[in-house]
Parts: C-alpha cells; sequence; structure tokens
C-alpha cells in the first residue's frame, strides 16, 4: 500500500518550488498587452526618485490561461475581503500614471 502512496496519481502533477523561486520578485507595476494567440504580463518595480525601472519578471499566457487567472484572482481576492475587509478601490484604475514619489517626501541630494 506504501508503494501505491509513492506512484503519482494519473493526471497528477509533480510541482517543484525552488529556493530562489520561493523568495520572490516584489513589484507594484503590472503592465499588461495581448495579442490574438498570448497575454504578456510585465511585472515592474517601481522605486520613488528614480526615473527608470526595469521588468523583473514576465509571464506570457494562452488566452485561456489568462481568463483562469483572471478567475482565480477574483475568487482570491473574494476570500482576501471577507477575512480583512474591502481592499481600497483605486479610482481611474488601468489609466493611472505612474507614481513616482508614493506619497513621501522628495528625496534630496
Amino acid at each position: 500500500m506504501e508503494d501505491d502512496k509513492k506512484q503519482q496519481q494519473p493526471n497528477q502533477i509533480n510541482i517543484e518550488l525552488k529556493e530562489d523561486v520561493a523568495q520572490g520578485v516584489y513589484s507594484n507595476l503590472a503592465v499588461i498587452t495581448h495579442s490574438s494567440s498570448e497575454f504578456v504580463v510585465d511585472f515592474i518595480r517601481v522605486m520613488p526618485g528614480i526615473p527608470k525601472a526595469d521588468v523583473k519578471s514576465r509571464i506570457i499566457l494562452t488566452p485561456e490561461h489568462a481568463k483562469r487567472l483572471m478567475l482565480a484572482l477574483k475568487d482570491n481576492i473574494a476570500k482576501y475581503e471577507s477575512m480583512h475587509g474591502a481592499i481600497k478601490k483605486v479610482e481611474g484604475a488601468g489609466t493611472l500614471p505612474i507614481p513616482m514619489n508614493f506619497g513621501g517626501p522628495t528625496a534630496q541630494a
């Protein structure tokens, strides 16, 4: 019976999370573009007072997977809000200018 547990079930995927990936990459801006066959999501970290920002990670998805991701995010946001309250709504979502000062004091040299 123990051998049965060691064998993978059909249609089961063994997912490995490597240590360097498990650390994650912080992003405070996502830019999404698409073509007829794929969605491209670029995750960017914008820092105050620095006029240049690099793409930290790029994820390319089929339209079907992009929709699954959207539905999974919607489900997880609903669960989060049921436990922690509503997430503050961002005005003009999708058309916001990139925040360069993050609302804090401006750095001086």
